[in-house]
């Protein structure tokens, strides 16, 4: 069996959040992202996915625990973003109709 380098397990996880980035990205048109449970939802199984995937390959000695932490954090904190972003997009749209 080959092993594999903390190297490759970080870039399989990055790519992950990557994934998990356009999933949002690709709906920020949509109003759905501020006002939909459902698809804050949607967004929530792919990161507790994710964060599974971290947990294990923290277990396993693949990559350390703060490579991982630090992983999460900087996903949370790109979707939080994003989720600001359509917020304020929103409520620009929504106050230029009620004029």
């Amino acid at each position: 069996m080959e092993s594999i380098s903390p190297e490759l397990a970080l870039d399989l996880l990055y790519q992950e959040a990557d994934r998990i980035k356009m999933l949002i990205k690709n709906q920020q048109n949509s109003l759905c992202i501020s006002h939909c449970k459902a698809f804050e939802e949607v967004v929530d199984t792919p990161m507790y996915g994710l964060s599974r995937q971290v947990s294990f390959s923290i277990r396993l000695g693949i990559i350390s625990n703060e490579m991982g932490q630090q992983l999460l954090s900087d996903l949370e904190r790109d979707l939080n973003q994003l989720y600001n972003e359509v917020y304020e997009e929103n409520k620009t749209i929504t106050k230029g109709k009620e004029v």
